[in-house]
Protein backbone atom coordinates (compact mmCIF):
# COMPACT_ATOMS: atom_id res chain seq x y z
CA UNK A 1 0.00 0.00 0.00
CA UNK A 2 1.22 3.52 -0.74
CA UNK A 3 0.06 6.95 0.40
CA UNK A 4 1.07 10.20 -1.25
CA UNK A 5 2.36 13.27 0.51
CA UNK A 6 2.93 16.07 -2.02
CA UNK A 7 5.78 17.54 -0.02
CA UNK A 8 7.59 14.36 0.88
CA UNK A 9 6.69 11.75 -1.72
CA UNK A 10 4.79 8.50 -1.46
CA UNK A 11 4.79 6.18 1.51
CA UNK A 12 5.56 3.06 -0.51
CA UNK A 13 7.04 -0.02 1.15
CA UNK A 14 8.81 -3.08 -0.19
CA UNK A 15 11.94 -4.57 -1.75
CA UNK A 16 13.02 -3.98 -5.35
CA UNK A 17 15.61 -6.35 -6.80
CA UNK A 18 17.35 -4.15 -9.34
CA UNK A 19 19.69 -5.39 -12.04
CA UNK A 20 22.30 -2.66 -11.63
CA UNK A 21 24.07 -1.80 -14.87
CA UNK A 22 27.86 -1.59 -14.93
CA UNK A 23 29.18 1.97 -14.89
CA UNK A 24 26.60 3.41 -12.48
CA UNK A 25 27.15 3.83 -8.75
CA UNK A 26 24.77 2.21 -6.29
CA UNK A 27 23.68 5.62 -5.06
CA UNK A 28 22.98 6.86 -8.59
CA UNK A 29 20.62 4.00 -9.35
CA UNK A 30 19.06 4.28 -5.89
CA UNK A 31 18.21 7.95 -6.43
CA UNK A 32 16.85 7.19 -9.90
CA UNK A 33 14.59 4.44 -8.56
CA UNK A 34 13.48 6.69 -5.71
CA UNK A 35 12.40 9.34 -8.24
CA UNK A 36 10.59 6.81 -10.43
CA UNK A 37 8.66 5.49 -7.44
CA UNK A 38 8.19 9.01 -6.03
CA UNK A 39 9.18 7.37 -2.76
CA UNK A 40 9.59 9.31 0.44
CA UNK A 41 12.30 7.02 1.73
CA UNK A 42 14.68 4.57 0.04
CA UNK A 43 18.02 2.92 0.70
CA UNK A 44 20.27 0.18 -0.62
CA UNK A 45 21.66 -2.79 1.25
CA UNK A 46 25.37 -2.25 0.77
CA UNK A 47 26.94 -0.71 -2.31
CA UNK A 48 27.98 -2.65 -5.39
CA UNK A 49 31.13 -1.44 -7.16
CA UNK A 50 30.55 1.08 -9.94
CA UNK A 51 32.01 -1.23 -12.59
CA UNK A 52 30.05 -4.23 -11.29
CA UNK A 53 26.60 -5.26 -12.45
CA UNK A 54 23.86 -7.46 -11.11
CA UNK A 55 21.66 -7.86 -8.08
CA UNK A 56 21.23 -4.76 -5.95
CA UNK A 57 18.33 -5.02 -3.48
CA UNK A 58 16.74 -1.62 -2.80
CA UNK A 59 14.52 -0.99 0.21
CA UNK A 60 11.63 1.44 0.01
CA UNK A 61 9.80 2.98 2.96
CA UNK A 62 9.58 0.86 6.10
CA UNK A 63 11.68 -1.83 4.43
CA UNK A 64 14.75 0.37 5.04
CA UNK A 65 14.50 -0.71 8.69
CA UNK A 66 15.36 -4.24 7.58
CA UNK A 67 18.24 -3.43 5.22
CA UNK A 68 20.81 -4.59 7.75
CA UNK A 69 19.67 -8.19 7.36
CA UNK A 70 20.73 -8.10 3.71
CA UNK A 71 23.90 -6.16 4.47
CA UNK A 72 24.96 -9.07 6.68
CA UNK A 73 23.83 -11.74 4.18
CA UNK A 74 26.00 -14.01 2.07
CA UNK A 75 26.57 -12.99 -1.55
CA UNK A 76 27.35 -14.78 -4.82
CA UNK A 77 29.41 -13.33 -7.66
CA UNK A 78 30.58 -14.25 -11.14
CA UNK A 79 33.92 -12.68 -12.04
CA UNK A 80 36.35 -12.63 -14.93
CA UNK A 81 39.96 -12.19 -13.82
CA UNK A 82 42.49 -10.77 -16.26
CA UNK A 83 45.81 -12.50 -15.62
CA UNK A 84 49.21 -10.89 -16.03
CA UNK A 85 48.18 -7.32 -15.17
CA UNK A 86 47.80 -5.61 -11.79
CA UNK A 87 46.16 -2.22 -11.35
CA UNK A 88 45.89 0.39 -8.63
CA UNK A 89 42.24 -0.39 -7.95
CA UNK A 90 42.22 -4.13 -8.57
CA UNK A 91 39.89 -3.67 -11.57
CA UNK A 92 39.84 -2.01 -14.98
CA UNK A 93 39.20 1.46 -13.51
CA UNK A 94 42.72 1.75 -12.14
CA UNK A 95 46.08 2.51 -13.66
CA UNK A 96 48.33 -0.39 -14.57
CA UNK A 97 50.96 -1.04 -11.91
CA UNK A 98 52.76 -3.96 -13.49
CA UNK A 99 52.51 -6.52 -16.26
CA UNK A 100 53.89 -10.04 -16.12
CA UNK A 101 54.02 -12.87 -18.61
CA UNK A 102 51.41 -15.50 -17.83
CA UNK A 103 53.07 -18.89 -17.49
CA UNK A 104 51.47 -22.06 -18.75
CA UNK A 105 49.04 -22.91 -15.97
CA UNK A 106 47.11 -26.15 -15.87
CA UNK A 107 43.58 -26.41 -14.51
CA UNK A 108 45.01 -28.66 -11.81
CA UNK A 109 47.38 -25.88 -10.74
CA UNK A 110 44.50 -23.39 -10.69
CA UNK A 111 42.47 -25.75 -8.52
CA UNK A 112 45.34 -26.10 -6.04
CA UNK A 113 45.53 -22.31 -5.72
CA UNK A 114 41.78 -21.90 -5.32
CA UNK A 115 41.75 -24.50 -2.56
CA UNK A 116 43.95 -22.20 -0.45
CA UNK A 117 41.23 -19.54 -0.48
CA UNK A 118 38.25 -21.69 0.48
CA UNK A 119 36.86 -21.50 4.00
CA UNK A 120 37.85 -18.83 6.50
CA UNK A 121 40.62 -16.57 5.22
CA UNK A 122 42.28 -13.33 6.24
CA UNK A 123 41.75 -10.52 3.75
CA UNK A 124 43.15 -7.00 3.81
CA UNK A 125 40.57 -4.48 2.54
CA UNK A 126 41.73 -2.48 -0.51
CA UNK A 127 42.47 1.23 -0.32
CA UNK A 128 39.86 1.78 -3.03
CA UNK A 129 36.94 0.85 -0.80
CA UNK A 130 34.17 2.63 1.11
CA UNK A 131 35.60 1.75 4.51
CA UNK A 132 36.49 4.69 6.71
CA UNK A 133 39.77 5.70 8.35
CA UNK A 134 39.45 8.47 10.93
CA UNK A 135 36.19 9.57 9.33
CA UNK A 136 37.49 9.56 5.74
CA UNK A 137 36.49 7.06 3.07
CA UNK A 138 39.51 5.00 2.04
CA UNK A 139 38.89 5.55 -1.66
CA UNK A 140 39.02 9.33 -1.16
CA UNK A 141 42.38 8.98 0.57
CA UNK A 142 43.57 6.66 -2.20
CA UNK A 143 42.62 9.13 -4.94
CA UNK A 144 44.54 11.79 -3.00
CA UNK A 145 47.61 9.55 -3.08
CA UNK A 146 47.40 8.61 0.60
CA UNK A 147 47.84 5.02 1.77
CA UNK A 148 47.01 3.97 5.32
CA UNK A 149 47.48 0.71 7.15
CA UNK A 150 44.45 -1.61 7.07
CA UNK A 151 43.95 -4.50 9.43
CA UNK A 152 43.22 -7.91 7.88
CA UNK A 153 39.70 -9.18 8.43
CA UNK A 154 38.34 -12.70 8.61
CA UNK A 155 35.91 -13.56 5.80
CA UNK A 156 34.51 -16.89 4.64
CA UNK A 157 34.60 -18.23 1.09
CA UNK A 158 31.89 -20.89 0.99
CA UNK A 159 32.33 -21.69 -2.68
CA UNK A 160 35.12 -20.86 -5.12
CA UNK A 161 34.94 -22.54 -8.51
CA UNK A 162 36.78 -21.99 -11.77
CA UNK A 163 34.82 -21.72 -14.99
CA UNK A 164 36.22 -20.91 -18.42
CA UNK A 165 40.00 -20.71 -18.37
CA UNK A 166 42.12 -19.29 -21.20
CA UNK A 167 45.77 -18.30 -21.40
CA UNK A 168 45.12 -14.91 -19.78
CA UNK A 169 41.59 -15.00 -18.31
CA UNK A 170 39.99 -16.99 -15.52
CA UNK A 171 36.28 -17.09 -14.75
CA UNK A 172 35.34 -17.54 -11.10
CA UNK A 173 32.13 -18.20 -9.20
CA UNK A 174 32.33 -17.04 -5.60
CA UNK A 175 29.85 -17.48 -2.75
CA UNK A 176 31.11 -15.61 0.28
CA UNK A 177 30.32 -13.92 3.56
CA UNK A 178 29.72 -10.22 4.03
CA UNK A 179 32.79 -8.01 3.85
CA UNK A 180 34.54 -10.05 1.14
CA UNK A 181 36.29 -8.04 -1.57
CA UNK A 182 36.31 -9.93 -4.85
CA UNK A 183 38.94 -7.55 -6.26
CA UNK A 184 41.28 -8.46 -3.42
CA UNK A 185 40.52 -12.15 -3.88
CA UNK A 186 41.41 -11.90 -7.58
CA UNK A 187 44.64 -10.07 -6.78
CA UNK A 188 45.62 -12.69 -4.20
CA UNK A 189 44.85 -15.56 -6.60
CA UNK A 190 46.88 -13.86 -9.33
CA UNK A 191 49.78 -13.46 -6.94
CA UNK A 192 49.66 -17.16 -6.06
CA UNK A 193 49.57 -18.05 -9.76
CA UNK A 194 52.75 -16.03 -10.19
CA UNK A 195 51.50 -13.49 -12.69
CA UNK A 196 49.17 -11.06 -10.93
CA UNK A 197 45.56 -10.35 -11.84
CA UNK A 198 42.74 -7.84 -11.70
CA UNK A 199 38.97 -7.97 -12.16
CA UNK A 200 37.89 -7.49 -15.76
CA UNK A 201 34.18 -7.84 -15.01
CA UNK A 202 32.08 -8.60 -11.95
CA UNK A 203 28.43 -9.54 -11.62
CA UNK A 204 26.50 -10.25 -8.42
CA UNK A 205 23.95 -13.04 -8.80
CA UNK A 206 22.62 -13.61 -5.27
CA UNK A 207 22.16 -11.74 -1.99
CA UNK A 208 20.77 -13.68 0.97
CA UNK A 209 17.48 -15.30 -0.13
CA UNK A 210 17.34 -13.37 -3.43
CA UNK A 211 18.68 -14.54 -6.81
CA UNK A 212 19.35 -13.00 -10.21
CA UNK A 213 16.22 -14.59 -11.69
CA UNK A 214 14.12 -12.15 -9.63
CA UNK A 215 15.84 -8.98 -10.87
CA UNK A 216 14.18 -6.11 -12.71
CA UNK A 217 16.09 -4.17 -15.37
CA UNK A 218 16.28 -0.38 -15.29
CA UNK A 219 14.69 -0.23 -18.77
CA UNK A 220 11.72 -2.23 -17.51
CA UNK A 221 11.25 0.21 -14.63
CA UNK A 222 11.21 3.11 -17.08
CA UNK A 223 8.50 1.37 -19.10
CA UNK A 224 6.43 0.68 -16.00
CA UNK A 225 6.84 4.25 -14.76
CA UNK A 226 5.20 5.46 -17.97
CA UNK A 227 2.20 3.26 -17.12
CA UNK A 228 1.90 4.46 -13.54
CA UNK A 229 3.00 3.90 -9.98
CA UNK A 230 0.69 0.91 -9.65
CA UNK A 231 2.69 -0.96 -12.28
CA UNK A 232 5.89 -0.10 -10.47
CA UNK A 233 4.52 -1.19 -7.10
CA UNK A 234 3.67 -4.60 -8.55
CA UNK A 235 7.41 -5.26 -8.89
CA UNK A 236 8.03 -4.81 -5.17
CA UNK A 237 8.54 -7.83 -2.95
CA UNK A 238 7.02 -7.81 0.55
CA UNK A 239 9.21 -6.56 3.38
CA UNK A 240 9.35 -9.90 5.16
CA UNK A 241 10.98 -11.53 2.11
CA UNK A 242 14.26 -10.05 3.41
CA UNK A 243 14.18 -12.42 6.36
CA UNK A 244 14.38 -15.66 4.40
CA UNK A 245 13.88 -18.75 6.54
CA UNK A 246 13.64 -17.04 9.92
CA UNK A 247 10.70 -18.77 11.70
CA UNK A 248 7.35 -16.97 11.89
CA UNK A 249 5.38 -16.24 15.07
CA UNK A 250 1.69 -15.28 14.87
CA UNK A 251 0.29 -13.12 17.65
CA UNK A 252 -3.20 -12.62 19.00
CA UNK A 253 -4.73 -9.15 19.05
CA UNK A 254 -3.71 -8.54 22.66
CA UNK A 255 -0.20 -9.89 22.06
CA UNK A 256 0.17 -7.60 19.04
CA UNK A 257 -0.91 -4.61 21.14
CA UNK A 258 1.76 -5.19 23.78
CA UNK A 259 4.38 -5.99 21.15
CA UNK A 260 3.72 -2.62 19.48
CA UNK A 261 4.21 -0.99 22.88
CA UNK A 262 7.71 -2.45 22.97
CA UNK A 263 6.95 -5.07 25.62
CA UNK A 264 8.24 -8.65 25.69
CA UNK A 265 5.44 -11.21 25.71
CA UNK A 266 4.92 -14.93 26.23
CA UNK A 267 3.88 -16.71 23.04
CA UNK A 268 2.85 -20.38 23.25
CA UNK A 269 4.87 -22.75 21.03
CA UNK A 270 7.30 -20.02 19.97
CA UNK A 271 10.90 -21.01 19.10
CA UNK A 272 13.27 -21.22 22.06
CA UNK A 273 16.04 -19.02 20.65
CA UNK A 274 17.08 -16.71 17.83
CA UNK A 275 15.14 -14.26 15.68
CA UNK A 276 11.51 -14.57 14.60
CA UNK A 277 9.22 -12.90 12.07
CA UNK A 278 6.23 -11.32 13.79
CA UNK A 279 2.67 -11.26 12.40
CA UNK A 280 -0.49 -9.93 13.98
CA UNK A 281 -3.95 -11.53 14.16
CA UNK A 282 -4.66 -10.40 10.57
CA UNK A 283 -1.44 -12.01 9.33
CA UNK A 284 0.09 -8.55 8.82
CA UNK A 285 3.86 -8.35 9.15
CA UNK A 286 4.94 -6.47 12.29
CA UNK A 287 8.71 -6.81 12.14
CA UNK A 288 11.46 -8.82 13.78
CA UNK A 289 11.49 -10.21 17.30
CA UNK A 290 14.09 -12.02 19.36
CA UNK A 291 13.70 -14.80 21.93
CA UNK A 292 14.89 -13.82 25.41
CA UNK A 293 16.59 -16.18 27.86
CA UNK A 294 13.31 -16.63 29.73
CA UNK A 295 11.51 -17.70 26.52
CA UNK A 296 9.54 -14.50 25.97
CA UNK A 297 9.43 -12.80 22.58
CA UNK A 298 10.82 -9.28 22.57
CA UNK A 299 10.50 -6.73 19.73
CA UNK A 300 13.79 -6.08 17.94
CA UNK A 301 12.86 -4.12 14.82
CA UNK A 302 9.22 -3.25 14.19
CA UNK A 303 7.62 -1.71 11.11
CA UNK A 304 4.35 0.18 10.99
CA UNK A 305 1.42 -2.24 11.16
CA UNK A 306 -0.39 -0.29 8.41
CA UNK A 307 2.26 -1.18 5.82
Amino acid sequence: MARTNKQRGRDVHGILLLNKPAGATSNQVLQHVKRLYQARKAGHTGSLDKLASGLLPLCLGEATKLSGYLLDADKTYEAICKLGITTTTGDTAGEIIATHPVPEISRTAVEKVLERFRGEIQQTPPMYSALKHEGQRLYKLAYAGVTVERQPRCVTIYELAAGRFTEDELELRVRCSKGTYIRTLAEDIGRELGCGAHIKSLRRTAVGPFTAEQMVDAAELERLAAIGTGALDAKLLPMDSVLGNIPAVHLSESMSFYMRQGQAITVPRAPTQGLVRLYDQRDMFLGVGTILDDGRVSPKRLVHATC
